[in-house]
């Protein structure tokens, strides 16, 4: 029985997985020429959809997203290269519309601010953290400050 229960888990995970990886491209948006049809699937992969954000149009059902599919195809048969397809496109949406934008300023900047800035968090919680015990010292009774010595020399032992 436990057996069986995980054989059906199993295969609703498989079928999952299956099913998320299907295309949403429709039959009428294929081109007929092969080759034009493949390269245009290969840019439809690296470009977002700016409906659903994290897919790419090429996986995406949103009404937008088939309409930048349509138009990758017409400047495929239009006679552009795969760059000026994706240029064409970055220069109406901006380069958002890129799975993977190339490195730049504007992008290194966006890398490199996160770990930045909490490199700088953690410097800041190690220094409160190592100087409230000595301000604390100043403060204290001469009792409290014996108990807290005393407290001090166990703890490094």
């Amino acid at each position: 029985m436990r057996a069986a229960n995980l054989l059906r888990y199993l295969l609703l995970a498989v079928s999952l997985f299956v099913a998320s990886t299907a295309y949403a491209v429709e039959p009428s948006e294929m081109l007929a020429d092969q080759k034009l049809e493949a390269r245009a699937r290969v840019i439809s992969a690296g470009l977002r959809c700016l409906v659903c954000q994290n897919q790419s149009i090429d996986d995406s059902n949103a009404p937008l997203a088939k309409d930048l599919r349509v138009i990758v195809r017409e400047r495929l048969v239009a006679g552009d290269s795969d760059d000026a397809v994706r240029d064409y496109l970055v220069a109406r949406y901006g380069e958002f519309i890129l799975l993977k934008p190339p490195l730049n300023t504007g992008t290194i900047l966006l890398w490199t601010a996160t770990p930045a800035i909490l490199a700088a968090a953690l410097i800041v919680v190690f220094l409160r953290r190592r100087r409230p015990v000595r301000e604390l010292a100043d403060e204290l009774t001469p009792e409290e400050a014996r108990k807290l010595a005393e407290l001090l020399e166990k703890r490094e032992k």
